[in-house]
């Protein structure tokens, strides 16, 4: 491609991306044309009246006229005053360059990802993808890591229970940041007990300051609660009333004993107390298959901004008019100093002689040619350095 066809491109692509915001103000370039239609101004100034003006006119050898003089403008300043005319129009036409568009989701859903990170947790009952023996927990943060790659649409945030609850990432879109806290979790961490009542009472308080129409929890779980300080039915039911979906996912074995027992009823109910579904999954395959179905159940919900920056140009053509403009003014106040310079060169032929004009009095035959005087007695008497004035008759 050559230079040329570069250039065209690039000022095609330019000129798509430019956008007037007062085209209207470009109906103003024929004005100065129309302005040169109208009668000229006219303005009163006082005068000098003197008697002898006829006698005056014919010494100058100049006709009178009616009316003012108006010294015509060169071709040159008129081609600088057409220039900065439309400069300033294109200015005032607020010229603005849009930037490429910008893209803002804004979410229509909360999504908390509850999970239970109780010593049981360290169980090698699940197998990882390949088929090997691994931990309760490294399953789910493989399947929950998947689950967040694929909600782009939603704020998750995460919460972490055990003995304690405690929240390890706030309502984001930064999912990244998620998964990375997701796969820092250890079990034990949150203490040897399952408090399912107070992880809820927690879940609640973080939906308070949210607003969007939406708020699911998925708590995962695999075990009975313990002793919460707020029994998990009624937490369910503040839920409920807080307008928050709770689904439960159940992981584990129903059959073990004590608190390694996973309580699949409790977790029933919280579910429809909520108007949740619950899930039990006995494996990795059952609990991606589960996570899916969440994905069916609970569709992206979000809205899409989108908007294009402009990036405001009449600052340029503002600018070129004023350097126009105090240029040609410069250049001219620089051209008259340099004519009056002593070592400025006269042009050949020309001989630079001051003239000297008094009034004097006259009581002899007129000078210089005049053929009558004023009624008072004076003329106009011009003279050349060194002339001595006329001694009367």
């Amino acid at each position: 491609m050559s230079g040329l066809d570069f250039g065209i491109l690039n000022l095609g692509a330019f000129l798509a991306h430019l956008e007037w915001l007062s085209p209207w103000a470009l109906l103003g370039l024929p004005l100065p044309l129309l302005l040169r239609r109208l009668p000229p101004y006219r303005q009163r100034r006082p005068a000098l009246y003197i008697a002898f003006f006829d006698l005056a006119v014919r010494g100058a050898g100049r006709v009178p006229e009616p009316g003012a003089v108006v010294v015509p403008a060169g071709i040159t300043q008129m081609i600088v005053l057409a220039l900065a005319w439309c400069l300033l129009l294109l200015a005032l036409a607020r010229p603005v360059y849009l930037e490429p568009p910008l893209t803002r989701i804004q979410p229509a859903r909360d999504l908390l990802l509850a999970v239970d990170i109780s010593p049981s947790m360290r169980a090698r009952d699940y197998r990882d993808r390949e088929g090997r023996p691994a931990e309760r927990m490294a399953a789910v943060k493989d399947v929950l890591d998947e689950f967040i790659a694929r909600r782009g649409g939603d704020r998750i945030g995460l919460l972490f229970f055990g003995q304690e609850p405690y929240v390890q990432a706030p309502f984001t879109l930064e999912h990244g940041t998620v998964r990375e806290l997701l796969a820092q979790a250890r079990p034990g961490m949150a203490g040897g007990r399952t408090l399912i009542g107070d992880a809820l009472g927690l879940s609640i308080r973080m939906f308070e300051a949210s607003t969007v129409p939406s708020k699911v929890v998925v708590l995962l779980s695999d075990g009975a609660d313990t002793g919460s300080r707020v029994p998990p039915l009624k937490a369910a039911g503040f839920a409920a009333r807080a307008g928050i979906t709770v689904h439960t996912v159940a992981i584990g074995d129903p059959r073990a004993v004590g608190e390694d027992r996973v309580d699949v009823n409790a977790l029933i109910d919280i579910a429809q107390a909520t108007g949740g579904r619950a899930y039990r999954a006995e494996d990795r395959v059952g609990l991606a298959a589960i996570y899916r179905q969440l994905d069916a159940l609970e569709q992206q919900n979000f809205k899409t901004l989108s908007w294009r920056p402009q990036r405001p140009l009449y600052p340029w053509p503002l600018g070129a008019a004023l350097v126009l403009l105090l240029g040609w003014h410069a250049v001219a106040a620089l051209a008259a100093a340099l004519r009056f310079m002593p070592w400025a060169e006269q042009p050949r032929g020309t001989q630079i002689k001051s003239v000297r004009t008094e009034l004097v009095e006259v009581h002899a035959a007129p000078p210089l040619g005049f053929d009558k005087l004023s009624p008072n007695g004076w003329a106009l008497v011009q003279r050349f350095p060194g002339q001595q004035p006329e001694q009367d008759a």
